[in-house]
């Protein structure tokens, strides 16, 4: 079955169902915009003016919720949820991105295009992890494999904190050069338009409030967004057609933080549905739960993280991943991930170690 007949099934089994508004920006979620930036305003004035260290701490923290509801906010316009308009939509797009640093029409080439097109695709996708094969050719990626598994969990999960922001860096270098002319220089604006934002915020307040007012919360920001991201495809398996309840995953948490992020962890929805406002997400989801009970993802997001914590994310092939230091490997979403984990460690032998690095 091809990407376009996997699609097809879906929607076409789930339109019936869904009421007709589901298909039509919804303009209201734009009113958060305001609400998000006031927010971080307020709080950003807090820091100055106070020298209380744990209330610095504590405005940081309101900060970076601000700016993780705002990359969620951004998600949103720049697939056409909240507007259609495309002048509203890249502005309202590039000021929520802005803490993250990232420009609103290269997202909308590296993640509506290339992403949402390429899920999962070992070579395609800008945001699928590497196979075995690929990591052959790269030393660093070598080394790094090696490392024990606690150890590089521990260094994954602290990179959580700088990736997102990170790889937006990587991306601008991936895809600047299929931009042309004046498109090529809207992306490069909106790429300097966040450091002279934060840097002419770092002269304004100083180093020691930009501290608590932009670098702790972008931090916290960076792994609050990483820790869906990496939830929502990573564990799954690679695919070269684009089957959304194959290669994505929902991650479920308490409804005040469904809401607080504005229903991002409803992932496979999303891909079935790029241009569906979440607000009517739990609803598809009820319904791929009812229609495709055995190939529908879910897990409560911290169960998630824990499977991230415990699994590699090295592809031994797209339905495996393979720990390089013992040579276990594991099986993925759909395909045994679960029953890896329960089953017992064996200790490898030399001749696996020797092959695990070969």
């Amino acid at each position: 079955m091809t990407e376009e007949q996997h699609l097809r099934e879906y929607t076409r089994a789930l339109k019936p169902h869904l009421p007709r508004d589901a298909f039509q920006p919804v303009p209201r979620r734009l009113l958060w915009l305001p609400v998000y930036l006031g927010t971080f305003i307020l709080a950003a004035w807090g820091v100055t003016q106070t020298d209380l260290i744990p209330l610095k701490l504590l405005l940081s923290l309101v900060i970076a919720q601000a700016f993780t509801a705002l990359g969620f906010l951004a998600h949103e316009i720049l697939h056409g949820q909240v507007t259609k308009n495309p002048l509203i939509r890249s502005i309202a797009g590039t000021l929520a991105f802005l803490p993250l640093g990232v420009g609103a029409r290269l997202w909308r080439k590296w993640h509506n295009v290339e992403h949402h097109g390429h899920t999962q695709h070992p070579e395609d996708d800008p945001d699928a992890m590497g196979t075995l094969e690929a990591m052959r050719e790269r030393p660093f990626l070598q080394r790094f494999y090696r490392l024990a598994p606690g150890l590089r969990s521990l260094l994954t999960f602290l990179s959580f904190s700088f990736w997102f922001s990170f790889h937006a860096l990587m991306m601008l270098r991936r895809f600047l050069p299929e931009f042309k002319g004046r498109e090529r220089r809207v992306v490069l604006a909106q790429a300097v338009l966040p450091l002279l934002v934060w840097g002419g915020l770092l002269l304004w307040i100083g180093p020691a409030d930009w501290a608590f007012v932009y670098l702790l919360p972008l931090l916290l920001t960076n792994f609050t967004v990483m820790s869906y991201i990496a939830t929502n495809h990573l564990l799954n398996p690679l695919t070269h057609t684009n089957d959304p309840l194959l290669n994505s995953l929902t991650v479920r948490n308490p409804r005040w933080l469904e809401w607080l992020h504005l229903n991002f962890g409803y992932h496979t929805e999303h891909h079935v549905f790029p241009a569906m406002n979440p607000i009517h997400a739990p609803r598809v989801a009820a319904l791929l739960k009812e229609m495709w009970p055995e190939r529908y993802n879910e897990l409560p997001h911290w169960k998630a993280l824990y499977y991230l914590w415990k699994t590699p994310r090295l592809y031994r092939d797209e339905r495996n991943l393979i720990e390089l230091s013992t040579n276990r490997v594991f099986g993925t979403l759909g395909f045994g991930l679960e029953e890896t984990l329960k089953a017992p460690k064996a200790p490898p032998t030399r001749t696996q170690q020797r092959r695990a690095v070969d």
